[in-house]
């Protein structure tokens, strides 16, 4: 195979190819460059925050229709989304909390209208992100759980 390989190269050595050089740019004759200006950044003290999700919208329900409810929803149609807080709380409070919560929230979800699904906010707070990672891992561990799709509407006013 390698003497195949060789002869091959001969060859093509032996053909005494020329290359052409490469094409030369010209300048744009029309660049006219743009004045400079500073910019001014405000001060980000108090603003923002560390970088994570805060919250999670979640949805509860039927384990077939979790994902099949990514159509926008009108805020009349959605009694007030549940809201969960674990501001304060440590790892095994909040996933106490959650756990607990889990069946009375599939209950009302079964009790509602079709398709048996509703969303529900969770709020983790700033922080070191402790609390958003465990409410992460929450939801990928529970089937009755899912992140809800990015244009479901929760109406919490």
């Amino acid at each position: 195979m390698q003497s195949q390989l060789k002869i091959i190269r001969q060859r093509l050595n032996n053909l005494c190819i020329e290359r052409s050089q490469p094409k030369i740019k010209s300048a744009s004759r029309n660049y006219v460059p743009l004045p400079q200006s500073t910019v001014n950044n405000p001060p980000t003290d108090g603003l923002g925050g560390k970088a994570g999700k805060s919250r999670f919208i979640i949805q509860v329900g039927e384990v077939g229709n979790l994902y099949k409810t990514s159509k926008r929803r009108v805020p009349a149609a959605i009694s007030r989304a549940i809201i969960v807080d674990l501001h304060g709380y440590t790892k095994t409070e909040a996933l106490e909390t959650l756990d607990d919560k889990l069946p009375q929230w599939n209950d009302m979800a079964m009790s509602g209208s079709y398709p048996f699904v509703m969303p529900v906010e969770i709020i983790c707070g700033g922080g070191n992100q402790i609390l958003s990672e465990v409410v992460k891992q929450w939801i990928k561990w529970n089937d009755k759980v899912s992140n809800a799709p990015k244009n479901l509407w929760v109406y919490t006013a």
